[in-house]
């Protein structure tokens, strides 16, 4: 007990100090006949480990000690290796395989190492071994599996995970559910989603947030928005946070949802919240497409931390709305700050070039991707052939696709068609429209926009070929729709529709309309 307290106060004293020394004090500081250290030393040691060099100094002093088979210990270690990453799994894999009783807090821990870094499939084969060695399962496990399940979007293996959970009795866990929402959602399964969220007894923020980005990342953005009201009125809910915020605001600018966003920004506003770098970006996203570039403007600049993603929201905002000079003004001040732009950053960029027609500025553009390393992807070499193309420079255009590193695709195919459209080069767009009938086939407006041409130029028997190939391989345009916001829900009205549910109301009122136009403008 003396020698106990001895260390103690010591370890007090020694706290402040640099890791390595104290940890040197530690396993020096022993006398003759003092007891041994046990596991809850070194434990204790391992939650001040900072670097893997500190863990690896301190694993090989439990294997020195015989320490290496205690389970607690042991689980742990393998979280501190986990902790850096998917290099040290392989690691925190041998410290499990060396193990010979391993309880279900392990097996946890080493699975939740490959669900957070991978490779995924380890995460799923290990939950097949545990299972096989009859090792008890609890409601830590399965989240950790369909987390590992969604990022290889395996939607039958992490059915087959749902089926033990309904089996173990887990299903109604709040733990569970929410990892349900999330892994259905990253499969593209929103009905399923939506079903696992409705069953739900108890639902925290993470619930509702993990089904309102479920719905925004699979383009149900209008049930987001009507999701996100539902919590806002619903007075047993949770109050929205700042990842219910940044999961709603996708939608907004999906939708254009000018009422909705007004809302949230006004939520962060009376709050308090502080605006970092995602939520910044989303409003910023949001005001843009809803036109209010100057309350963009004044939001980029009250964010602190900005990032290169905040930086790409408000280029993208000023391009968009043909305000070249303002966003390439942006990107000087991105490099004055010492900010690496990524690839978005220079797409929109050349988006920006191409439409208010800066071919030269373009080019400076394109050529300052090599200087900062950033990989040249299809869309930017797209965005090239429309810079081209748009300006009127179109056998550049078609010699640039000839030079690129990559086999074309049809973005930058269909870059070329849109700019021989522009300046009526039928023998160009003819090339091009061949390479998209083969990498493109079902994109009716290919066929419509070649189709045009011929009939401009008077070739009326080629663009009655293609009509028909279009009828024959059953392709249709899509239809064009017109939206409208009233009460915060938004209604889609499509030619010649009548899924609307009142849309006999609709279509009475506008005969109605009909006719008293004609009374009123009935000739004299």
């Amino acid at each position: 007990m003396r020698g106990l307290r001895r260390r103690l106060s010591r370890t007090l004293v020694l706290k402040n100090q640099p890791f390595f020394r104290f940890l040197r004090f530690f396993l020096s500081d022993r006398s003759p006949g003092e007891y041994r250290r046990d596991s809850y030393d070194y434990t204790n040691l391992l939650q001040h480990c900072r670097t893997i060099r500190s863990v690896q100094e301190l694993h090989a002093q439990i294997i020195v000690e015989g320490l290496d088979q205690n389970g607690f210990l042991a689980t742990k270690l393998i979280g501190k290796y986990a902790e850096h990453g998917d290099s040290k799994m392989g690691v925190a894999r041998k410290v499990f395989d060396r193990l010979v009783e391993r309880d279900v807090f392990v097996w946890n821990v080493v699975i939740r190492g490959y669900a957070n870094w991978g490779p995924f499939d380890e995460a799923l084969n290990l939950f097949d071994e545990m299972r096989v060695n009859g090792a008890p399962t609890n409601r830590y496990t399965f989240p950790f599996v369909l987390k590992a399940c969604g990022a290889m979007k395996n939607r039958d293996k992490g059915k087959v995970v749902h089926g033990h959970v309904l089996k173990s009795g887990l299903d109604l866990d709040l733990f569970v559910g929410n990892a349900l929402i999330a892994f259905y959602a990253k499969c593209l399964d929103i009905e399923t989603t939506r079903k696992v969220f409705d069953e739900m007894p108890l639902k925290d923020i993470v619930s509702w947030n993990s089904m309102i980005a479920g719905f925004t990342s699979n383009g149900k953005v209008d049930e987001a928005i009507m999701l996100f009201h539902a919590m806002v009125h619903n007075q047993g809910a949770c109050s929205p946070d700042n990842a219910t915020l940044v999961g709603i605001l996708p939608a907004c600018v999906s939708k254009s949802a000018a009422q909705v966003g007004f809302w949230v920004h006004s939520y962060v506003i009376k709050t308090g919240m502080q605006v970092g770098a995602p939520l910044g970006s989303c409003l910023i996203s949001m005001y843009a497409n809803c036109g209010h570039v100057n309350i963009a403007r004044d939001v980029f600049n009250r964010i602190d931390d900005k990032n290169v993603i905040v930086w790409s929201a408000v280029i993208r905002c000023y391009g968009m709305h043909g305000l070249a000079d303002e966003a390439l003004t942006m990107f000087t001040s991105l490099e004055e700050v010492g900010l690496k732009p990524d690839g978005v950053i220079f797409l929109n960029l050349l988006s920006t070039c191409s439409h208010a027609g800066l071919v030269a500025k373009g080019r400076q553009i394109y050529e300052k991707m090599e200087t900062y390393g950033v990989e040249r992807k299809e869309e930017h070499y797209a965005c090239m052939v429309d810079l081209l193309g748009r300006a009127g420079f179109v056998d550049q255009a078609v010699k640039f696709i000839e030079g690129m590193p990559m086999q074309a695709g049809k973005d930058v195919y269909g870059a070329l068609l849109g700019a021989c459209r522009i300046h009526n080069n039928i023998e160009v767009a003819k090339e091009a429209a061949e390479k998209l009938f083969v990498l493109d086939p079902e994109n009716a407006g290919r066929y419509v926009i070649l189709a045009s041409m011929h009939e401009d130029a008077g070739q009326w028997e080629d663009a009655a070929k293609l009509r028909k190939l279009l009828r024959d391989r059953k392709i249709k345009k899509p239809v064009g729709c017109s939206s409208i916001e009233i009460d915060r829900i938004h209604h889609v009205f499509g030619k010649e529709d009548e899924s609307h549910p009142f849309s006999e109301q609709i279509f009475d009122t506008l005969e109605k309309l009909e006719r008293i136009m004609e009374e009123d403008f009935e000739p004299v």
